[in-house]
């Protein structure tokens, strides 16, 4: 399960309840989330920026909504004179860990963080990709929660930075087991 690091002090970590992972199970929801980040958008915003019918952006935003991930800020005027509500992020979250007992939920958001990464790569072109990097590690449990904590450290440190004049970055940190290794359930490569 990814556990999202960066906590700001006024958000102490904790993990999520099953109507939070419920709602963060669909890459489009991560999306708005990360378009909310910076500022309020509208629904009608969302939709054109995400090539998605509003009525399909407003479910989504009501779901983000109704587990705070969102907030409503007032009631605006739009160009034209009509009447129009914003949203932004809350940053809820930060730290939040999405830990599924019975994994199919957990595996849902996983593959929703998956699928809206991909998707924000593809948006940007291909002069927008900084670095990536894929490697295999055989590390005990130890090892593991040392290389996590380290992690956190680091992203927490340069996100501390938060230069105005800098870059808008978005990064990935995935931890998996192997297929074939301990792992039950596996998934045929065959199938699409």
């Amino acid at each position: 399960m990814p556990v999202l690091p960066v906590v700001p002090p006024d958000q102490p970590g904790r993990d999520a309840t099953v109507e939070e992972l419920k709602a963060l199970a669909h890459p489009l929801r991560w999306r708005i989330l990360r378009l909310c980040l910076d500022r309020a958008w509208t629904n009608k915003e969302l939709s054109e920026r995400l090539g998605v019918a509003p009525a399909t952006v407003l479910r989504h935003v009501r779901a983000l909504v109704k587990t705070d991930f969102l907030v409503a800020e007032p009631v605006r005027s739009g160009a034209r004179g009509a009447l129009e509500r914003p949203y932004r992020a809350t940053g809820r979250t930060w730290g939040l860990g999405l830990v599924d007992e019975g994994g199919e939920l957990g595996r849902r958001v996983d593959l929703a963080v998956l699928a809206a990464h991909r998707a924000e790569v593809l948006e940007a072109g291909p002069g927008a990709q900084r670095e990536t990097m894929r490697g295999v590690l055989r590390l005990g449990a130890a090892s593991q929660a040392e290389l996590k904590d380290r992690l956190d450290a680091l992203l927490t440190e340069f996100a501390g930075r938060d230069e105005p004049d800098g870059e808008a970055l978005s990064y990935l940190w995935s931890l998996a087991a192997r297929p074939g290794e301990g792992v039950s359930g596996l998934i045929d490569p065959r199938q699409p």
